[in-house]
Parts: C-alpha cells; structure tokens; sequence
C-alpha cells in the first residue's frame, strides 16, 4: 500500500473516520475511532469510554466507500445514526455494486439490510436465496432480543433493541458484564431478608415518600403536600401497570404536575433544559426533538419497550433504554424528569428484578451523587448540543433549523446503562440498607423506651432524632422546650438507650 494519505503523526482515518472525513459529516462521536499507522504495530489507547486504536498498514480496506463501510462494522461497531447519515451520501449504485461482488458475505447483508432498515427505501437486488441466517448484531458484543426477527430478504436475523422509529444501541462492555455477574436483583433480596415481613411492610411508606421527594429535589422543585401524595400514589401503581403507552404516559403527567400544566398530548412546541444567566440570556444544555419528529420516536420508543420486554432483555438494560430514551425525547411540557425516574421503577418492579411489593429508592441514590446522574444525562446531551442548529428569540423561544431526528432515534445508551447499574448498587448497598436498618434500629430503641417512659410514639420518635443529631445526647435546649417533663434520670436512661440502638449515630440521616 502506498503511504500517501497518511498525516504528520503517521496515521490514516479508516472506518467510520474516514467515512466522516470522506463525505464531511457532522456526527455524535462513535466510541471507537480507527486508524491505519505506518508503523507495523497495533495499538489502542482508551480515556472516558472512548477508544483510539491504530492498525498496521496491512489492514487497509481500500479506497471505496463501501470498504470502510465493511471495515467500520468489523472494528468500530455498528453504530446506526452515523450510517444513517453515511447511507445519504453513498450512491447507491455503489452498495449495489458492493452487494453483488459478495452475495453471500456476511457483513455485505448486514449493510444492505441496514440501509433499507434506516433509509426506508429499497436496492434493486434481488432476494438471497441460500446461505445460513446471520445475525445483525454479535449478542457477545451487543445486547439483542433473543428471538429476533428472521429478514428473508437478505437472510438476517434482525436482533435490534428497537425499529426503524427508535432504536437504542447497548455494548456489552466489561463493566456491564461484571455488573450482570454481581447478579445485584439477588443481592437486593440478601438485604431484605434479613428483616421481618412486619417491618418490610412498615418502611413501604417512608421509601414512597423519600423516594418522591429526592425525584422532585433532583429538579430543585418542593413539592406541596398534594404533590407528594400524587406521585406516591402513582408510585404505588408502578408494579401493578405499564406505563410504556401514550395514554398512561399523559395521565402520569397529568398525575405529577400542577395541574396547570398537565397535557392533553404530547408537547407541540420545541422545548429545551437550560437556565438563565442574566435577564433575557439563557444558557441552553439540551435540545429536544423537533415536535414533528415526536410522534415517530414515541411510537418507536413504545415498540421498543414491548420487544424487549417480550424478549426478556436484562431488565436494567430495558429500563435505562427506556427511560433515558424518554428523558431525551422529552414529549411534555413539564414532568419529563420525574416520569424518567417513575419509568425505571415501572420497567425494573414489572420485570422482577425488584423485590415484590418494595419501594427502591434509586432517585436517593441519584441525588446523593448528581455528579454520576448528570455525567450520565450529559454523555449525550453535550455532543448533541454542538449538531443542533438552533436559535433563541427575545422571549426565549426556541427554534430547530436543521434535521436532527437520527440523533435521537440512534442512541448508544451504553452510557446510561452503565450508570444505571451504578445507581442500582448503591441503592442496594447503601439507600436501602440504611433506611431497613433504622426502622429496625427504631423499633430496638423505641421499645426500651417506652420500658423507661410510657411516651407518645411522636415524642419517642423527636427523642430519638434529636439524639442522633446531637451525637447521642438531648441538647439542652431541646430538653427544656420539648422533654422538660422528664427526670434527669429518665433522660440518661433513655440517651443510653438511643447509644446502644444506634451506635454513633451513622445508620440514620436525621
């Protein structure tokens, strides 16, 4: 091969690069970037999940599209919003062409399928005749639906998440595969069964309330009293129904907004997250799709959530493809993070991962480390901010100007799986762990308690936060305006009491 092509640093864009360099694309950033190097010597170097990596010279595919095409399947994935936009500029007489110099190739029929599956339109080719079925996406490498679609047409096994309407990509990546084999649905169930029926039925309560409360505080929103029991009602619903359909989805908005703001249909305005910076100047840090695009992509959106539950898909991958998938599309006006959060209940309680009749608290676990959500929510809203051609009007209107539907539709939700996961751990090993073991703590201490003094259930339960937020001891102040009626005696018995139940303090946040 003749080195000519190759730049300063001895390197050559091949696969998806060169497609992008090719045909000057502007792209969401694929996870893997390939190169050939004149060096005879392969090498990867991999920083915040993506991966460079550089091929000997021997590995050239050639100078045709359709070379780069194949190589970018085989080393860089299949990543379905850049061949989207790859297939609009490749004549197609040079897939044609490519198609019939191997018909029977696997990768040949996994392109032709792929550019009917994302244009919609159709090659003069006719259909293949023999050969086994392959399938679309390696399962050892992608998560699949187990029993895929069979494409007579090119003899694919169509094992997609989603169609041609929305359609998440998830990689098996190592930390996926050392999460599934944590096997967290069972640790989950370790935790719980260290406590009695009785008491699992007693936190229900408290878990719907804090789990509410923390989902609204991620927005910075403090929600009145109604509010609260409005989503804690929902809440309650989350194992019984699916939620994944148009007119739940608009009665659970209309269930968690004010009500006026509730939505008759999905939103038929642009919307946008930002904040305001000064009067009149707003700083943007998501666009969402064009409303004229909503109706596909929730359609799309709703087929995907159907075919991998009926596929039995691990259930964290379903939930974090959908409801992320629904966070990005966001088709209301207002409640979209909280219905987000309210989905990944509905899909993780309906698929069994979570234990029957048990609140998780994971939007808990999401406040308490912001930094992870928003790293997670920003892995796909920040590169697409730069491929959004939008402005703003005096009023702070948006408007859209150039196509972006792909972006949506295509999603590599690795990211957001990942992060799932994270969540799930720490709801597990943390949230949940703690607030069984304070009920349990409580019901220790309140029963010596009232072997001391025969209190109300409010004043032992004020006696007890108090303690803890006074390293084991009543302040004086609170002695005098709430405990004044209790001997000097009653008060070390019971402070003692508080001590051995709890320890330091560290089980409870008072």
């Amino acid at each position: 091969m003749a080195h000519n092509g190759f730049g300063k640093n001895g390197l050559r864009p091949a696969g998806y690069a060169e497609l992008i360099e090719r045909y000057g694309l502007e792209v969401m950033p694929n996870w893997h970037r390939s190169s050939i190097a004149v060096s005879a010597v392969r090498r990867a170097n991999e920083a915040n999940g993506a991966v460079d990596e550089s091929y000997p010279a021997t590995y050239w595919p050639g100078s045709n599209a359709t070379d780069h095409l194949e190589f970018a399947l085989k080393y860089d994935g299949t990543n379905l919003a850049i061949l989207a936009s790859v297939f609009g500029k490749i004549p197609d007489r040079d897939l044609v062409e490519y198609v019939r110099s191997k018909p029977t190739g696997k990768y040949a029929r996994r392109l032709w399928f792929l550019y009917e599956f994302l244009t919609g339109n159709t090659l003069p080719l006719e259909d293949v005749k023999q050969g086994n079925y392959v399938d679309l996406l390696d399962p050892d490498e992608y998560y699949t639906v187990d029993v895929p679609r069979r494409v007579r047409r090119q003899r694919i096994n169509d094992n997609l998440l989603g169609n041609h309407q929305f359609c998440p990509v998830v990689r098996r990546t190592q930390v996926l595969r050392d999460y599934e084999k944590a096997d967290l649905s069972s640790r989950c169930l370790r935790v719980i069964d260290a406590y009695s029926p009785d008491l699992l039925r007693r936190a229900l309560n408290y878990l719907y309330n804090r789990e509410t409360r923390s989902s609204f505080e991620i927005e910075s929103i403090r929600p009145t009293s109604s509010r609260v029991e409005r989503f804690v009602a929902m809440l309650q619903l989350a194992e019984q129904e699916d939620f994944c359909e148009k007119g739940q989805l608009v009665r659970l908005q209309n269930g968690i907004v004010d009500p006026r703001f509730r939505d008759e249909d999905y939103r038929s305005v642009q919307n946008y997250v930002g904040e305001t910076i000064t009067l009149g100047k707003e700083r943007v840090h998501f666009a969402s799709p064009k409303p004229e695009d909503l109706a596909g992509l929730m359609a799309g959106l709703e087929v995907a959530h159907r075919r991998m539950e009926e596929a039995k898909v691990h259930p964290v991958i379903h939930a974090a493809t959908i409801a992320f998938g629904f966070v990005f599309l966001h088709p209301f006006e207002d409640g979209n993070g909280r219905i987000h959060r309210f989905l990944l209940h509905n899909i993780l309680a309906r698929r069994g991962f979570t234990p029957k009749a048990l609140m998780f608290p994971v939007s808990a676990a999401m406040l308490k480390n912001r930094a992870r959500y928003d790293e997670a929510l920003e892995a796909f809203s920040r590169p697409l901010l730069i491929l959004v051609d939008y402005n703003l009007d005096k009023e702070g209107h948006m408007a859209v100007h150039n196509d972006t539907a792909a972006w949506y539709r295509y999603i590599d939700m690795t990211p957001q799986a990942e992060a799932l996961f994270d969540f799930i751990e720490r709801t597990i090993d943390t949230e949940l762990a703690s607030e069984l073991s304070f009920l349990a703590h409580y019901d220790k201490a309140k029963k010596a308690i009232q072997d001391i003094v025969d209190m109300p259930d409010r004043d032992i339960d004020l006696f007890i936060r108090c303690c803890l937020q006074n390293n084991g001891r009543i302040a004086k102040g609170k002695r005098m305006t709430h405990f004044d009626r209790l001997t000097d005696t009653e008060i070390a018995q019971m402070e003692e009491v508080v001590r051995n139940a709890y320890g330091n303090g560290d089980a409870i946040e008072a």
